[in-house]
C-alpha cells in the first residue's frame, strides 16, 4: 500500500462512523514533542467529530476536529508517527509506516460487533480497556470478576496500562518471524510481567516465550500457579538471582523493574551481551555514586543528603543511559507511574540501532563521570564493547 492510499483509507474507515477509538505513536524524530496522539469520536451540537488527544510529555491537548478536515489533520500526523492501532466495530487495524514509508496494513476482525461511544466526557482510553473483565487482572485483584476496578487498585491500573504503552511503542524493535523471547528480572509479585504477556500474547497474537525471575520463592510460586491457572503455556517464573541466570545466550526483551542498585546494571549488561533489541528498565536505590562522589563544585547542593541522594539517582540514571547509547541503543529517560510515590519514577528505554556514537560524545562522558569522580559499575560491566 502506497502513503497516499494509507492517508485516504485511514481517513474513510474514522470518518465513517465506525471508529471506536484509536492510537498513532511512534514519533519519527526524538525531538519531536508530540509523542502520542489518541483519537475518539465524539458529538458536539449535534455534530459529529474526530476528536484527537495530543500527548506530550507533561501535558495533554485536545482538538476536536469536523469530519470534513480529517483528512488534512491525519496526513500530517501520519508523515510525523510510524504506528497506528485503531479499533472499529467490526474491525481492529494495526498500521506500520516505515522510514521510506512503506505501509503495513493488518486487519482482524472482530467476533462480535462493538458499539460507538460519542460521549464527550468518556473515561480515559487506555490500551486495556477498563470497562472489559480482563482474566489476569481479576486474579491478581485488580479487578472484578464483572471487570470493574476496584477503587484501591485504581493507582495500579493507570500504572499497568502506562507500561503496556511503552510494550505497545516497542513492537516495531521486535522479530516477526519466530518466538520473541523476553526476560523480567526481579519481576516481584508481577502484575507488570502479567501484563506484558496477555498484551503481546492474548491481545496481539504474538508468538513470545516469557520468563519471570526473582529471588523470592514464595511470590514465584503464586505467580507459576495464576500463570498455569491462566493456561499462559509460555509464562513461566523461576526462582534466581540476576548473576546466576546462565540459561539463555540470545534475548530479544529484557525487563527489569526496581532491581536494587547495581542489580540493575547487571540486568542491563546482561541484556546487552545478548543482543536484547529492547530494554525496558525502572531502577531503584542507586547507592553506588552516592558513596563515590566526589566534586567540590557541588558542595553548595551536596552538602544535603536529600539532595545528594537525588543527584545521585539522576546522575547514575543518566550515566546508565549514556553508556547504553555507547553500545548502540537509541535511549531515553521517560517518567513512569511508580504507586508508591516516591521518586522511584524513571523509566529507562532502549532500542538496539546499532548506531557508533561519535569521539564527542564520548569525551563528553568521561568529563562528567570524571567531574563526580564516578566509577560506573555498568561502564565495567560494558568495558569490552565500549
Amino acid at each position: 500500500m502506497q502513503f497516499e492510499e494509507l492517508v485516504t483509507k485511514l481517513t474513510d474507515q474514522v470518518t465513517d462512523g465506525s471508529l471506536i477509538n484509536g492510537t498513532i505513536s511512534q514519533p519519527r524524530m526524538r525531538s519531536d514533542e508530540l509523542k502520542r496522539v489518541r483519537l475518539k469520536p465524539i458529538e458536539l451540537r449535534g455534530e459529529f467529530h474526530i476528536q484527537f488527544e495530543l500527548q506530550y510529555e507533561r501535558i495533554l491537548e485536545h482538538e476536536n476536529v469536523p469530519l470534513h478536515e480529517v483528512g488534512q489533520k491525519m496526513e500530517e500526523l501520519l508523515n510525523r508517527f510510524r504506528q497506528v492501532h485503531a479499533e472499529f466495530t467490526n474491525e481492529t487495524v494495526h498500521i506500520q509506516i516505515s522510514k521510506k514509508f512503506k505501509v503495513m496494513w493488518k486487519a482482524k476482525q472482530t467476533e462480535t460487533k462493538k458499539a460507538v461511544d460519542l460521549s464527550h466526557n468518556r473515561r480515559k482510553n487506555y490500551l486495556l480497556d477498563e470497562d472489559t473483565a480482563h482474566p489476569f487482572l481479576v486474579r491478581l485483584g485488580v479487578q472484578t470478576p464483572e471487570g470493574r476496578v476496584r477503587n484501591q487498585h485504581q493507582d495500579k491500573f493507570r500504572q499497568i496500562n502506562r507500561f503496556v504503552e511503552f510494550i505497545d511503542d516497542a513492537l516495531e524493535h521486535l522479530p516477526q518471524d519466530r518466538t520473541i523471547r523476553i526476560l523480567d528480572f526481579g519481576s516481584g509479585k508481577s502484575y507488570l510481567t502479567f501484563a506484558l504477556y496477555h498484551y503481546l500474547r492474548i491481545e496481539k497474537g504474538l508468538d513470545i516465550k516469557v520468563t519471570g525471575l526473582d529471588l523470592k520463592k514464595e511470590v514465584i510460586e503464586e505467580c507459576q500457579t495464576i500463570a498455569e491457572d491462566l493456561n499462559y503455556e509460555n509464562l513461566e517464573f523461576l526462582v534466581g538471582d540476576i548473576n546466576d541466570y546462565n540459561e539463555e545466550t540470545a534475548v530479544d526483551m529484557v525487563v527489569t523493574l526496581h532491581a536494587c542498585d547495581v542489580a540493575t546494571d547487571m540486568a542491563l549488561g546482561r541484556a546487552v551481551k545478548w543482543g536484547a533489541k529492547v530494554i525496558l528498565s525502572v531502577p531503584c536505590c542507586q547507592h553506588e555514586l552516592f558513596s563515590q562522589i566526589e566534586s567540590p563544585g557541588l558542595d553548595v547542593m551536596l552538602q544535603h543528603g536529600l539532595m545528594k541522594e537525588r543527584f545521585s539517582a539522576l546522575a547514575t540514571d543518566s550515566i546508565r543511559a549514556e553508556l547504553l547509547t555507547f553500545v548502540g541503543y537509541d535511549t531515553q529517560l521517560l517518567e513512569f507511574i511508580d504507586i508508591e510515590h516516591t521518586p522511584k519514577n524513571v523509566l529507562i528505554r532502549a532500542y538496539h540501532t546499532g548506531r557508533k556514537p561519535t569521539e564527542e560524545t564520548f569525551k563528553r562522558y568521561e568529563a562528567f563521570r570524571d567531574m563526580l569522580n564516578a566509577k560506573p559499575f555498568l561502564e565495567k560491566e560494558l568495558k569490552e564493547l565500549l
